[in-house]
C-alpha cells in the first residue's frame, strides 16, 4: 500500500456498515441458573436483558468475517486497500488476526493489522483508518471491531459475566470530502495509564511469563473494579463529548444522535443527562446486546441499516472509555431508549411498627437534607417520601453504582467532595447529610 500526496480537504466517509452476533442467545434467566443473581438484579444494575455468546470453537475472526462481508455488501464493493481489526481477543497472540480476515474475505494481499484498545478499539481503529485515507495511503478501508469477549470472562463472576458478550461490527470508509454526508469529523483521543488496574487481565502477557511462575488462579480472566470504572467512564465520556462537539463547532443541541459505547445503561443515562441529551436522541441497545468490547460501538444496530432516527448527514457523537484507560469520542455525520430499570422511581418503603424512632437533625443542616433530597429525587429517581433522616440505603434502594453517581452529583451540583467509599459506610440518610456537612465545612 502506498499513496501520493492527498488533495486538500480529503476526508474519510462512511459508505458501508455491517454487524454480526453469534446465534447463541443467553438471557438473564439462563445466567441465574448458574450464578447467584436474578433477572431483576441484572436489569437494575446494567439495563441488560440478554446477550449473545460464541459456541465452542468459534473465534474472533469468524465474527469479523461475517460483519466484514455485510459491510462490503452495504458499500457495494468487493475491494479495499486496507483492513483494520480492533480486538482484545485475537485468534492467537501471533500472528495478527486481521490478515486472516482479509484473506477469508477474498481481499488478497492488502495491508491488514490489529489494533488493541479494549472498549475504545473501534474509535482508535477509526482514527487509524481515517488517517490512512486522509494521508492518501488508501482510497478505501475496511474497519472491523470484533471480540469473543466471553472467552476471557470468568463464567462464575457475576459482576462481569452478566455484562460482556460477543459480536462484531464493521464499516467501510472511502475517500471523500469533509463536508459531505457520512464524513468522519473530529476525534478526541486520550489515555491514563495510571488507571490500568481498573480493567485488566493479569496473566498471559510478557510480565507474567517472564516471571517464570504459573499464573494465580483466575488471573487469566478479565477483572474490573466496577465503582471506580463507573466514575471514570462518566467523567471522561462527558468531558470528551463536550470537547469533540467544540472541535466540530457544534453546540450539544446540534447533536442529532448520541451513540455511546454501550457498556452499561446507567453510564449512558448519566452521561446523556450531564450533556443535556434527551432520551429520544440517545441510541441505547445494551438491553439486547450487552457489551462485546469494541464492537459495541458498531453493534448499536444489528442490521446493516442505520439505527432508527439516523440518516446520512445525521450529527452523531460517539464517546467511549476503556481499560488503560484509552478513550474519547468521535463526531460524525453518518449513515428510544427508555430509562433503565435502575432509574425507575423507587417506591415508598412500607411502614414498620418496630422501626427505630425518627431521627431529628440539628436545625443547621436541615437545608442540607433538603439539598440531598432534591438530588436523590430529581437525579436518582428516589421517591421524596422515602427520603427521611432514618431511612437506610436499602430503604431508598441505593446500590453501589447509585452511590458513585450520588458522589459525582454532590460534587457537580453542590461542590461537596464525598467519596463513594465514605457514602457506602453511611448507614442512614442522616449519616450522609452529616458527611456532606463535614466536607462542606472544609471547603
Amino acid at each position: 500500500m502506498s499513496g501520493a500526496a492527498p488533495p486538500p480537504g480529503r476526508s474519510a466517509v462512511v459508505c458501508g456498515i455491517g454487524s454480526y452476533v453469534p446465534p447463541n442467545k443467553v438471557t438473564n434467566d439462563d445466567l441465574s441458573r448458574r450464578l447467584d443473581t436474578s433477572d431483576a438484579w441484572i436489569r437494575s444494575r446494567t439495563g441488560i436483558a440478554e446477550r449473545y455468546m460464541v459456541s465452542p470453537g468459534t473465534a474472533t475472526s469468524d465474527l469479523a468475517v461475517e460483519a466484514g462481508q455485510r459491510a462490503l455488501k452495504s458499500a457495494s464493493t468487493e475491494q479495499v486497500d486496507a483492513v483494520v481489526l480492533a480486538t482484545t481477543t485475537p485468534d492467537q497472540p501471533c500472528p495478527a488476526t486481521a490478515p486472516a480476515v482479509a484473506a477469508r474475505l477474498g481481499l488478497g494481499h492488502v495491508a491488514a493489522f490489529d489494533v488493541a484498545a479494549v472498549c475504545s478499539g473501534f474509535l482508535y481503529g477509526l482514527a487509524t483508518a481515517s488517517g490512512l485515507i486522509a494521508s492518501g495511503m488508501a482510497e478505501r478501508v475496511l474497519l472491523v471491531a470484533a471480540d469473543a469477549f466471553t472467552t476471557i470472562v470468568d463464567p462464575e463472576d457475576r459482576t462481569t459475566a452478566v455484562i460482556f458478550a460477543d459480536g462484531a461490527g464493521a464499516v467501510v470508509l472511502r475517500a471523500g470530502d469533509a463536508g459531505e454526508p457520512g464524513a468522519v469529523g473530529p476525534l478526541v483521543l486520550g489515555s491514563d495509564g495510571e488507571l490500568s488496574h481498573l480493567i485488566e487481565v493479569p496473566a498471559g502477557g510478557s510480565r507474567q511469563r517472564s516471571a517464570g511462575t504459573a499464573p494465580e488462579p483466575g488471573d487469566q480472566y478479565f477483572r474490573m473494579l466496577g465503582r471506580d470504572t463507573y466514575r471514570h467512564a462518566v467523567e471522561r465520556m462527558t468531558a470528551t463529548s463536550k470537547e469533540a462537539a467544540e472541535r466540530a463547532g457544534w453546540r450539544l443541541d446540534d447533536v442529532d444522535r448520541f451513540a455511546a459505547h454501550q457498556a452499561n445503561a446507567r453510564i449512558l443515562d448519566s452521561v446523556a443527562e450531564r450533556l443535556g441529551v434527551p432520551a429520544e436522541r440517545s441510541s441505547a441497545t445494551s438491553s439486547r446486546w450487552a457489551t462485546p468490547g469494541p464492537p459495541r460501538s458498531r453493534c448499536s444496530s444489528p442490521s446493516p441499516r442505520p439505527t432508527a432516527g439516523s440518516r446520512p448527514g445525521t450529527g452523531c457523537c460517539s464517546p467511549r472509555s476503556a481499560a488503560g484507560s484509552p478513550g474519547g469520542p468521535r463526531r460524525s455525520s453518518g449513515p428510544k431508549h427508555s430509562p433503565s430499570d435502575a432509574h425507575r422511581r423507587r417506591a415508598v418503603p412500607p411502614q414498620d411498627p418496630y422501626a427505630a424512632p425518627r431521627v431529628r437533625l440539628p436545625k443547621g443542616i436541615v437545608m442540607m437534607l433538603e439539598q440531598l433530597k432534591e438530588i436523590l429525587s430529581n437525579k436518582l429517581k428516589v421517591s421524596p417520601e422515602a427520603i427521611t433522616p432514618e431511612a437506610t440505603r436499602d430503604d431508598i434502594e441505593l446500590d453501589s453504582l447509585a452511590v458513585v453517581e450520588l458522589s459525582l452529583l454532590l460534587k457537580s451540583e453542590l461542590d461537596i467532595d464525598v467519596s463513594d467509599d465514605d457514602l457506602l459506610e453511611a448507614e442512614t440518610v442522616a449519616d450522609m447529610v452529616e458527611l456532606m456537612e463535614t466536607r462542606s465545612a472544609k471547603v
